[in-house]
């Protein structure tokens, strides 16, 4: 496994609500990808048991092999993604997600790992892009989970 970023931030509730938003990864997964810098159009095109299909303005996310352990005081979920943004870069990753309830609310550790593009573009994603897009992705999530309930 080669780490290409690893981080966390913390979110302003419990493990409770965490658990909640991943009983439909489909609907949670559009929710928090539509909170990521760039995204005006984030659509679910379908959803099984342990994979998703969602189409952005900038391409189409197929997040596969997503499995989920729930704890009482943690959750882990991790998964596979292909990201085609257009024509020009096509990305493959793993991502690990844990949660865990701490006492100001819930610590959220994210290790994206296994990061693979080609070409030239790919070269400086792969390169340059770590620090942004692992930072977007922790601060869609608590965009997401920061939000109050409805």
């Amino acid at each position: 496994m080669s780490v290409w970023f690893k981080g966390e931030s913390e979110h302003d509730c419990d493990i409770g609500r965490v658990r909640n938003a991943l009983e439909s990864h489909g609907e949670f997964f559009v929710g928090v990808v539509s909170r990521m810098p760039g995204m005006t159009e984030v659509e679910l095109v379908e959803q099984t048991s342990d994979a998703v299909t969602i189409r952005t303005n900038e391409g189409l996310m197929d997040r596969t092999n997503i499995s989920k352990r729930l704890e009482d005081d943690r959750v882990v979920m991790e998964f596979d993604e292909r990201y085609e943004a257009g024509s020009s870069v096509t990305v493959t990753s793993h991502y690990s997600h844990e949660f865990a309830q701490s006492d100001t609310g819930v610590t959220h550790r994210i290790v994206i790992s296994d990061v693979e593009t080609r070409g030239f573009m790919g070269f400086f994603y792969r390169r340059f892009g770590s620090s942004k897009m692992g930072t977007a992705v922790l601060t869609a999530h608590k965009a997401y989970f920061d939000k109050p309930v409805v």
